[in-house]
């Protein structure tokens, strides 16, 4: 293949990437989407494969690589639940770090490609950026999957002095940039690379174990930003306009995704990166004295049948779901109930949050994945307001993102968070294992409200037992 033409496929897969982009920001348009994203990186692909840079020699490996790859992401599609999705984003973004950072070594110890004067700084340049990039956003990944994936504790590792132990971090980095510039030969630069990829390395695990677990949907987000960015520069080292466009994509789409999920929880960036919630530091208090507000009230439980009879007498439902029905995997059952319900003249709707679940979109494509209408699928600035003319709201392992503290209690550290206001529904029931609070590890005073009541238990089973009822 020609460069000209290798030229041509790479802009017709840019193309397509962003048409990729526009379809995926609809529930409606994202399989066409994703048809287009898998059709213009196969064209990316094959470009790369059989274009002018790669020679006889190196196509067999190429190939090795390319089944190797396909054939455990393969795997991966057929045994990773619809659930372990955020830890496997999670996982996948550690790999393009590693990818950056090992590309980078292998172009500063390229000497096929002579650079003198002002390209050298440049070509210097940008290996430093996109290892130290890459570093971050490899080790940083791999903790978030840790987090995800329930091997590490989701509250926040809040070292003493952290933040002035990160000063000292970027310094060093800074310092070992000049002493890399300003290096005479490969072995003399080497030195100070390893050096600021090691402490790259440990500023990432600090970063992310520093993040709550109620922030970590902001976090795969934000990881996902680094991850384009790290791309990017290593198509600036490769010389890849593909590489460089792709990139870009990725990492301002995965910066304005940080920066809205930032605002639906009433957070900012800077925030996030300096420590989560449920990092167990008391709240201040306001001005003026006074403790943050205990609950007060009483538990009323609910049976599953009961929970069925009100369903059934109800107008309008709207379901609120969370974690807890990803984990149950009961989004299926879900959808039978909704399908139910809505034969027999009820108004089914459901509330999203923007952080609902582990990453952003996770209910989404679980209630997509059931078959749910997306007519009926709402978000949460759609339909908040319509939750006092609810008869019923059902809560399905949500908490943090129905928590009534957010704009009742000043004193609460989720305060001024926007939540779905389901305790304005004439009646809302909520499904959890327990009483234990979410990831934010804040009390939810929902649990007490006169119009509350508790349904126990694994929600799949539950709602089984509620369907049944319904159809009997």
């Amino acid at each position: 293949m020609s460069q000209s033409l290798a030229t041509v496929a790479y802009l017709g897969a840019a193309i397509l990437f962003i048409l990729s982009l526009g379809g995926l920001s609809n529930p409606e348009t994202s399989r066409r989407g994703n048809l287009l994203g898998m059709i213009g990186m196969a064209l990316a692909v094959l470009a790369t494969v059989f274009g002018p840079r790669v020679g006889p020699s190196g196509l067999a490996w190429i190939i090795v690589a390319l089944v190797v790859g396909g054939g455990i992401g393969l795997y991966a599609a057929k045994v990773v639940k619809m659930t372990q999705m955020p830890e496997l984003v999670a996982l996948m973004h550690s790999l393009v770090g590693l990818a950056a950072c090992l590309v980078g070594f292998a172009s500063y110890v390229d000497t096929s490609v002579p650079f003198q004067g002002a390209e050298k700084l440049i070509h210097e340049v940008e290996i430093y950026v996109g290892i130290l990039i890459g570093a971050v956003t490899f080790s940083g990944s791999l903790i978030a999957f840790g987090k995800l994936a329930g091997r590490i504790g989701g509250k926040p590792l809040l070292l003493p002095a952290r933040h002035w132990l990160n000063l000292i971090a970027l310094l060093m980095v800074i310092w070992f940039g000049r002493e890399f510039l300003g290096a005479h030969d490969v072995q003399a630069g080497m030195t100070p690379l390893i050096v600021m990829t090691a402490i790259a390395l440990v500023f990432g695990v600090h970063m992310v174990m520093a993040i709550g677990g109620a922030d970590m949907p902001v976090v795969v987000s934000m990881l996902n930003s680094y991850s384009g960015w790290a791309a990017a520069a290593t198509g600036f080292m490769l010389n890849n306009d593909l590489l460089i466009v792709t990139g870009a994509l990725v990492g301002s789409s995965g910066a304005i995704l940080s920066y809205i999920m930032c605002n639906a929880m009433n957070r900012n960036f800077i925030s996030v990166i300096a420590g989560g919630f449920g990092s167990g530091v008391p709240v201040k208090k306001p001005a003026g004295g006074g403790d943050a507000a205990e609950p007060q009230g009483e538990v009323v439980p609910v049976s599953a049948q009961e929970t069925a009879e009100m369903l059934r007498e109800a107008k309008s439902v709207i379901i609120v779901p969370g974690y807890g029905m990803a984990v149950a995997q009961a989004q299926h059952t879900v959808y039978e109930i909704t399908k139910t319900l809505r034969e027999k003249g009820v108004d089914v709707r459901f509330a999203i949050h923007p952080v609902a679940g582990r990453m952003p979109g996770h209910m989404n494509v679980l209630l997509a994945e059931a078959k749910v209408p997306y007519d009926i699928v709402m978000e949460m600035d759609e339909i908040n307001e319509d939750f006092p003319e609810a008869d019923v709201a059902m809560v399905i392992g949500a908490n943090d993102i129905v928590n009534p503290s957010a704009a009742e209690d000043p004193t609460s550290p989720i305060a001024g968070m926007p939540v779905l206001e389901v305790w304005k529904a004439k009646q809302s029931i909520v499904m959890k294992r327990s009483m234990a609070s979410g990831y934010a590890g804040v009390d939810n005073p929902l649990f007490y409200k006169e119009n509350n009541r508790m349904l126990f238990g694994d929600a799949k089973k539950m709602l089984d037992e509620a369907l049944g009822a319904l159809k009997g």
